[in-house]
């Protein structure tokens, strides 16, 4: 099945591994296999992953286009996954979701349920800010 992409003027994303940067216009193309792909919107960067449920996040952005490092990326994850479920008990019905996810290999699923955790997250750390 293929998959129809229009980018925007400087839109980067990523595609079977290789980081792009569309150009001046506006364009679209057809990718015709099945290979990882993230729109810019949906990249997070090492930079970017600056709390415990970024990380998993990008743990499995990770997994999803770099797959030759998988053990690697498995093993962040867990270990990320763990730490939350301890520090955020309420979430552990979405991590169980979001590790049968990355169980059955469905990397992309896994990052669009991930964001969830991450508003979860963000919603705490401004009511920690509002607080003091």
């Amino acid at each position: 099945m293929s998959l129809k992409i229009t980018l925007k003027v400087h839109e980067k994303f990523i595609i079977g591994g290789a980081v792009i940067t569309n150009g001046e216009a506006k364009s679209t193309f057809i990718v015709e296999n099945d290979v990882p792909i993230l729109r810019g919107k949906d990249i997070m960067t090492p930079a970017s992953a600056d709390t415990p449920c970024k990380k998993i996040y990008f743990a499995i952005q990770l997994m999803y286009i770099d797959g030759k490092n998988l053990p690697e990326h498995h093993k962040t994850f867990w270990e990320l996954v763990k730490d939350v479920a301890v520090a955020a008990p309420s979430r552990k019905p979405l991590l169980k979701e979001i590790s049968e996810e990355i169980l059955s290999e469905r990397y992309y699923p896994a990052l669009k349920l991930t964001k969830k955790l991450i508003e979860y997250e963000q919603e705490v750390i401004k009511r920690v800010r509002t607080a003091t």
